[in-house]
Formats: structure tokens, sequence, C-alpha cells
């Protein structure tokens, strides 16, 4: 079923319980703490937060879930055995985090250079066997994947000009350990690892000289572009999974109908999330656009062909790493070439 088509079901979804809901009232049946991979005023995380509030609704009360930002219970690595566990009950966050526990996570959570828009990795995930694959990755941790959802491109910003894959070179850009940071550094680039919290000083005082870093209007809100001036957008490289998943031992126990509402309630979230984040890029752009100092490059397509097949590259070396490694590749590669996009 189209994800339009969903959403048509959850909007009359939607309808009925708002109709019951004002009838009559409901006392919570669960109530769930949810940690997120971002700090608190993000746009991804006060999405994730309206997303907790439609599952309430949705749910005629029966439901309530906080969110937490990055952090507020355990570190973001280690949210997969925190909900195993029971410490939290679910989590919504990017499954690259878990790369140490098994590559597989680096390249489902982010294959770089493989996606131009999300509903491309949202079709793969929905129609490919991508969310079969990361459900049977997950389930041994006693979690239990409810659907995947996704941003737009990360931007890129540069405190130099970085026009075509050749200007990388000898780049100190600031990149994520895994996937990412080793197919930069096969471009020519020299990544160093860093915390988020730590890029604009880093940049500001010239100790990396470019950053990979989140959606533009993040960036620009943050004043990444002011102190790197030549931000590269639409991003060329990275687009993360947003995983959405839970306990399985709760999951299991729920009734069916509380389960059909979460997994609708993810199908209005991906909308949700990537229709906001997509107006405040517009609104970011324009604003630094207006800015003289600041000048937005956007690659040409065979630039952008030139780092897909760098990162290609990786990805192959990536496949060897594991039997769900090489699962995964087979399967994005094979969807990837029948729709033209490899």
């Amino acid at each position: 079923m189209s994800l339009l088509k969903k959403l048509a079901g959850l909007t009359a979804i939607t309808a009925s319980v708002l109709t019951l809901s004002g009838a009559a009232a409901f006392a919570a049946d669960y109530n769930w703490t949810f940690q997120t991979s971002e700090t608190a005023g993000e746009p991804g995380f006060i999405n994730k937060q309206k997303w907790a509030t439609n599952v309430g609704v949705l749910s005629g009360g029966r439901i309530e879930i906080e969110i937490l930002p990055i952090g507020s219970v355990v570190p973001h690595t280690d949210t997969l055995d925190a909900v195993g566990s029971g410490i939290l009950q679910g989590h919504l966050t990017d499954p690259s985090y878990f790369a140490g526990k098994d590559p597989a996570f680096a390249m489902m959570g982010n294959l770089v250079g493989a996606w131009s828009d999300p509903f491309e990795l949202l079709g793969f995930m929905q129609s490919g066997g991508g969310q079969e694959l990361y459900a049977e990755l997950v389930e041994p941790y006693g979690v239990h994947f409810i659907g995947a959802a996704a941003t737009e491109p990360e931007a890129f910003v540069a405190g130099v000009p970085i026009r075509t894959v050749e200007d990388l070179k000898g780049v100190k850009l600031r990149a994520p350990e895994g996937m990412v940071f080793e197919i930069f550094s096969k471009a020519g680039a020299s990544p160093v690892a860093l915390p988020g919290s730590e890029i604009f000083s880093a940049l500001d005082k010239g100790v990396v000289d470019a950053a990979d870093n989140t959606v533009f209007a993040t960036n620009q809100a943050l004043g990444m572009n002011d102190v790197a001036p030549y931000p590269l957008y639409p991003g060329f490289h990275s687009l993360p999974l947003i995983d959405i998943s839970m306990n399985k031992e709760i999951w299991d126990g729920l009734p069916e109908d509380l389960q059909a509402i979460l997994v609708a309630s993810v199908d209005k979230f991906i909308f949700d999330h990537v229709y906001s984040v997509r107006m405040l890029d517009a609104e970011a752009v324009a604003e630094a656009r207006a800015n003289p100092e600041i000048e937005i490059i956007n690659w040409s397509g065979d630039e952008r062909a030139k780092f897909r097949r760098i990162a290609q590259e990786e990805w192959k070396n990536w496949a060897t790493r594991s039997d769900m490694t090489q699962r995964y590749y087979d399967t994005v590669t094979a969807y990837l070439e029948g729709r033209n996009l490899l």
C-alpha cells in the first residue's frame, strides 16, 4: 500500500478516534518513555514530540509517550540495549550509532551517497526489502521495529570552497566514525572524529575546514554558515534513516488495534517530518542567500556521480563484514539498479 493511501486511512482513523474521545475520557493504559538522538528544541525533536502527541490522540488517550532528548537516560549509542532491557520503552534514532554492535547498522542507518531524496530511501524500506532486513537485525536485541522515517539530505558546512570531489583532497573535515569517515578518506579528505557539540568551535578556530552535520536549517540556525560560509546544498552524501522501535515484549503484549495505530502513526510522521524540515530548509536557504558573505555551493550531477562511485566501492568493502551486511548490500543495490538510481 502506498504512503498516500496509508495516510488517507490514518485520517479516517483520526476522525473516528476524535469522535470517540469526545464522548468519553480515557485513562492511559500505557505510559512509555522514548529517547531521541536530537537535543531539545531541534526541528527533529519537536516533530517527534508531535508524533507522540498524535499517538495519544489516535489511541484515544490509551497510550502516553514522553519524548526525551539525546542522552537523557542513556548515551545515544546505548538506546538499543536500553530499549531491549526495558530501561526505555522505545527510541527514535539513527541506527548508525549502533555500528559497534554490527556493521549492518552503519549500512542500514546511512548508506552514504545512495539517496538524494528521503522518499527514495523510504520506498526501499517499504517495498524493496529494507524493512524486513532491519526488523530481523534488531529483533535479537529484544527490540521491535515499528517503522522507518527519514529527513532531508544533510547539508555540508565548509569554511573553504568545495566545488568538486577533487577539492576534498586534504580538507580537514569533521565526520562521524564508521562508513562516512572511511568514504571521505577514500575521497582524499582528512576526516576528524568530533562530537556534534564541538563542531562550531572547531570550525570557528580552524581545527577543521568543513563538517558533515545535519540539515541546512539547523546549521543556519546554529550560526554554522557564518563561520563556514561555503555550505554545500542540497547535500550530496548523507541521508540518515530514522529508526522508530520499541521494546518487543511490550509490543507483543499490545492489542492489535494499538499495534495498527502505532504503525499508522509512523506513516503520518514521515510526511509531517519531511515536509516541515523541507520548509525550514527553504526558509534558511533564502536567509543565507540574502547574506552576501555566504555562498551556497550546489554540486553538479557529474560531481555527485563521482562521489557516489567512491562510496560504492566502500559499500562493497562493508558488505564482506557479516552475513547481514552482504544481504543488505545485495538487496539495496538490486533496488537501486532496478530504478536507475545506481
